[in-house]
């Protein structure tokens, strides 16, 4: 009697720990729905467009010769990665080393055409580069190695 209700016990506490497991591997899911941003290359922006409520990264490099002020704080310029490109509008402050010819990541959503960035990051240093850009670039072809 006393070892059929032990092993009883046992399945019940092994049932009980895969439930709360279960249970708690869905609460974190579900606190983090909003915060999971899908990094995108342009050329991926381009062939299949995201929904009009994603929020996505973008990444690649600031195109030359796209960057234009506008009224206040928005700025324009394009993304590409060699192979594509995608319009950015931003309003906001630029970091301090977001240059054309430079690797960028912006955060935000696809509005009418145009990758309405809500958060700009650029290289923190001369060699840095964020790894998604350096995979998209190179998966282009169009990756080019800092001297260093």
């Amino acid at each position: 009697m006393i070892k059929g209700l032990k092993k009883k016990r046992r399945i019940q506490m092994i049932l009980l720990a895969f439930v709360a497991l279960a249970l708690s591997t869905g609460l974190i899911g579900y606190a983090m729905r909003d915060g999971i941003n899908f990094f995108r290359a342009p050329v991926q922006v381009m062939s299949d467009p995201p929904g009009p409520n994603e929020t996505f990264r973008l990444g690649g490099l600031v195109e030359e010769g796209s960057l234009v002020r506008g009224q206040g704080e928005t700025v324009t310029f394009r993304v590409t990665d060699g192979a594509a490109t995608v319009p950015v509008s931003f309003t906001g402050i630029l970091p301090d080393l977001f240059a054309e010819k430079e690797g960028v990541v912006g955060t935000g959503r696809m509005v009418a055409g145009v990758f309405v960035a809500s958060e700009i990051l650029a290289k923190h240093d001369e060699t840095y580069m964020p790894k998604e850009v350096i995979e998209a670039l190179k998966a282009q072809g169009t990756y080019v190695a800092p001297n260093g």
